[in-house]
């Protein structure tokens, strides 16, 4: 049965080419992920914040370094688009940003991200995801970009609004997390906003 519309992004929009690097305000750079990476994810995955927010723990290096290959076969697979937040001057690690779920015919993704303590309240999650947002939708050409995190999560509010991304709803009981089913906020940017 033939479409009726044409994909908004086509295969190989990102896999024909390399991972760009992108800068980002305020001294700050995201960049392909690199397995010396590895020991910077385990020691962030051992905080108990990330426990709170997140579904998955690192046990080990050797683990997170998995995981830092699984990144870039996510890139090759056109499925998710995961880049280290770095210092641009120091190279330290101070987070993570991300495109998941990528659906590329109907140009949609989902922005996600991590701050490691030591850069919390620095301002790193909001200028990493517009520096993401900006060549996503105006570079690459997605249409829609959702961002969700759990209702109790202020901090990530204040990244969504900060950056753009419009309150749409809360997906009640939609993520499950350690301590139980969490109330998701939907927040969303669209092209041109």
């Amino acid at each position: 049965m033939p479409f009726l519309i044409s994909p908004v992004l086509t295969a190989g929009t990102l896999a024909d080419r390399p991972q760009p690097t992108l800068p980002a305000d305020g001294g700050l750079v995201l960049r392909p992920w690199r397995p010396g990476d590895a020991p910077a994810v385990y020691e962030v995955f051992q905080d108990p914040v990330m426990h709170q927010w997140h579904a998955r723990a690192a046990e080990s290096v050797a683990e997170a370094g998995d995981w830092i290959q699984a990144w870039h076969q996510a890139w090759e697979g056109e499925r998710e688009a995961h880049w280290a937040v770095a210092d641009a001057e120091s190279g330290e690690l101070l987070g993570r940003v991300a495109l998941r779920e990528l659906r590329l015919d109907d140009g949609t993704a989902e922005v996600a991200y991590w701050t490691a303590p030591q850069a919390r309240g620095r301002g790193v999650a909001p200028r990493a995801t517009t520096a993401l947002t900006h060549w996503a939708l105006d570079e690459i050409g997605f249409h829609r970009l959702e961002l969700l995190h759990a209702v109790r999560n202020e901090a990530s509010c204040r990244v969504a609004s900060r950056t753009g991304f419009a309150l749409e709803g809360t997906k009640r009981s939609a993520i499950m997390q350690p301590d139980g089913w969490h109330d998701m906020h939907l927040h969303a940017r669209i092209r041109g906003d």
